[in-house]
């Protein structure tokens, strides 16, 4: 896979490598699978809710274990509780979809009011906190919260779990027997 720019123009690295550049291909493939599952009908909308349902669940879970600590400090505290309360928010909406008939009119209408709140939060991010990291953190630290963020990413849940969102410890302490579970139900049903 050849090199991208990460938007600053002197740093040139390996998307795998680089946490913020993880994260924005995951908000790339988060902004599609929203798309793909209201354009979708029958079973290949349920198919493309779960994979978003999965990929949200996995993705907030390792945002909150490795990037808001890092975020805390370099763009403070409230910044990273803000985030971390839209994603505690975002993780009771995605429980309550999920509850859902995803061909309803109830799912759809909750779908896109859902949509908007997702995008709004990944704009904060990528406003707010992604060029305070960039600039903070040198490559080398970005590299490493990468690979964090891999390892934390293949222990995370793949369903949400509204009682452990938007905060780190319990994400830590919760996350990966929530992921066991989560694992053997997403094995069973499939």
């Amino acid at each position: 896979m050849g090199s991208m720019t990460t938007g600053s123009p002197q740093h040139t690295v390996e998307p795998e490598d680089d946490i913020l550049e993880q994260l924005l291909q995951q908000h790339d493939r988060i902004r599609q699978l929203f798309a793909e599952t209201v354009e979708s009908r029958g079973e290949a909308r349920q198919q493309c809710f779960d994979e978003l349902r999965g990929l949200l669940a996995v993705h907030e879970t390792a945002e909150e274990m490795i990037l808001r600590p890092v975020a805390k400090r370099v763009a403070g505290k409230q910044e990273a509780e803000a985030r971390n309360e839209e994603e505690s928010a975002a993780n009771e909406e995605l429980a309550a979809l999920e509850d859902l008939d995803v061909h309803s009119a109830e799912f759809e209408a909750r779908l896109e009011e859902f949509r908007r709140a997702v995008e709004h939060h990944a704009e904060h991010e990528e406003r707010e906190e992604f060029p305070r990291i960039r600039t903070e953190c040198d490559i080398e630290e970005r590299r490493s919260m990468g690979r964090r963020l891999r390892a934390a990413e293949r222990m995370a849940p793949t369903h949400p779990h509204p009682r452990a969102a938007g905060s780190p410890v319990a994400q830590w302490t919760v996350g990966p027997f929530a992921a066991l579970l989560d694992r053997a139900k997403d094995a069973l049903r499939h």
